[in-house]
């Protein structure tokens, strides 16, 4: 959800802080987990457009033109539906535990990943 290594991983470190300080009261620490980082992350990033005014550029990984190609269409879909993309297949994810992550209801989940997937798609094909 970031692209900068440094910073995924101080946020995961305070994720982790906090699950850690709370652990008693957790009933699920994973889903509990998973939730710190994504409001971390969302916070760093609302934080950052805040500074500068507009969201920051995310440098493109190096690889292939084919992955290229998606990973800037990745980075041009709405938040919500690039989460639930990351989440699904890079996180591997269920449909229930995504819902959860991002205190939605498993429908919306299914709706955000069949339209990301959809607008990856017309990338592919064209």
């Amino acid at each position: 959800m970031t692209s900068d290594n440094a910073v995924a991983e101080e946020l995961v470190q305070d994720a982790f802080v906090r699950v850690y300080r709370k652990f008693d009261r957790v009933e699920n620490p994973a889903a509990y987990l998973r939730r710190a980082v994504t409001n971390a992350c969302r916070s760093h990033h609302r934080r950052r457009f805040l500074e500068k005014g507009h969201e920051p550029e995310r440098p493109l990984p190096a690889g292939p033109p084919e992955i290229d190609v998606m990973w800037e269409q990745l980075q041009q879909l709405t938040p919500k539906r690039r989460m639930a993309l990351v989440l699904r297949f890079y996180e591997d994810l269920k449909i229930d535990e995504i819902a959860e992550v991002m205190d939605c209801s498993p429908g919306t989940v299914k709706s955000l990943v069949h339209r990301g997937l959809a607008s990856l798609r017309k990338v592919v094909e064209t």
